[in-house]
């Protein structure tokens, strides 16, 4: 893909996604990391969740 901030991945079995290593990598986000998950009308938001 040709922007840096975009990449195209598959939907695996169960509905799972892959969010690349980079992505996670430039938000701080690691292993057991909550993530908020909002459904706008025609895409899906992925928001690192703080828990306190």
């Amino acid at each position: 893909m040709s922007d840096e901030n975009e990449e195209l991945i598959k939907v695996s079995t169960g509905g799972t996604i892959s969010i690349p290593k980079e992505f996670r990598k430039q938000l701080g986000m690691e292993k057991g990391d909550y993530v908020r998950v909002i459904l706008a009308p025609d895409h899906i938001v992925i928001r690192l969740a703080v828990i306190t």
